[in-house]
């Protein structure tokens, strides 16, 4: 029996969480979760990663995976509170190492050992959902440590590639790189054409929102990396446009608490959790 997924988009910060389960062991793996965070109140919320506990439960899955594809800078992660609720591994990519070291200087706080992670996961590395084995593949470029999850004929991209009329991220975050981002987006294209690529953002303007690609249709009609276009001319594109876009909104606040497998900093001794804001450090914000 085939994998079932399940999608759950976050219309406030534009992300889309993946539950995959194999449905012989009923045996499953959350991908990106979100945790909601309002930033003029500093208040948290689980509504989001409750619907997909809710989902869990209904289906009667048992969490063994919650599987991050990089570091995000426009969401805090629900995956502490998904594995105290239920069960289950945190993962991401061995190269969160060069992120936590890198935004660790940033914010002064150099972060300890794996920074809460429960494994740091290899490229072709082979991973279990129940019966089903799957496949870690590195896909640097919007930041060092992105990867992308293959799980039977579904990968799992990350911010890898975006729906084909929204093209490619941005590659300007400390470590990243254009030329590496256009090498992954091919590696993922040149797998089978009827391969589904399941995106974990998508901002719709006119449309509702979508998760669900094949290589196909992306090789077909992605505005920055159909067949065609030149590593050099996605390159030129790439950062032309990444030179005008500014700080993400929940950038500051998403970034301290993922490269520490979400966990909020520990409450001082007021029974207050604070945050850190890096005062002139990063430049003015001009856009998304």
């Amino acid at each position: 029996m085939p994998i079932v997924i399940q999608g759950f988009h976050d219309s406030a910060t534009g992300t889309v969480s993946h539950v995959v389960h194999d449905p012989v062991t009923r045996q499953a793996a959350v991908i990106d979760p979100v945790l909601d965070y309002e930033a003029a109140s500093g208040r948290t919320a689980t509504h989001s990663a409750d619907a997909l506990l809710m989902h869990l439960r209904d289906h009667g899955l048992t969490l063994k995976w919650i599987l991050e594809t990089h570091a995000h800078a426009d969401h805090l992660s629900a995956a502490p509170y998904l594995k105290r609720q239920a069960g289950g591994l945190i993962a991401i990519g061995e190269h969160i190492r060069d992120v936590q070291a890198g935004f660790g200087r940033l914010y002064n706080l150099p972060v300890v050992g794996d920074g809460g992670f429960d494994r740091l996961l290899r490229d072709g590395e082979t991973l279990h959902l129940g019966d089903i084995a799957f496949t870690v593949l590195l896909v640097p470029g919007h930041t060092p440590a992105d990867l992308a999850y293959a799980i039977e004929d579904a990968v799992f991209v990350g911010d890898t590639l975006f729906m084909p009329d929204l093209g490619s991220a941005r590659a300007d975050f400390p470590g990243g790189d254009a030329a590496q981002l256009y090498r992954s987006m091919r590696r993922l294209l040149a797998l089978p054409p009827q391969t589904r690529l399941f995106v974990c953002h998508d901002y719709p303007t006119g449309r509702e929102a979508r998760w669900q690609t094949t290589v196909a249709e992306q090789r077909a009609a992605n505005i920055h990396v159909r067949d065609g276009i030149s590593e050099a001319e996605f390159v030129a594109m790439r950062q032309a446009r990444d030179a005008t876009l500014g700080v993400p909104a929940l950038m500051l606040p998403a970034l301290q608490v993922n490269i520490r497998a979400g966990q909020l900093p520990p409450t001082e001794d007021n029974g207050i959790s604070y945050l850190r804001i890096p005062v002139n450090a990063l430049p003015s914000a001009r856009g998304r």
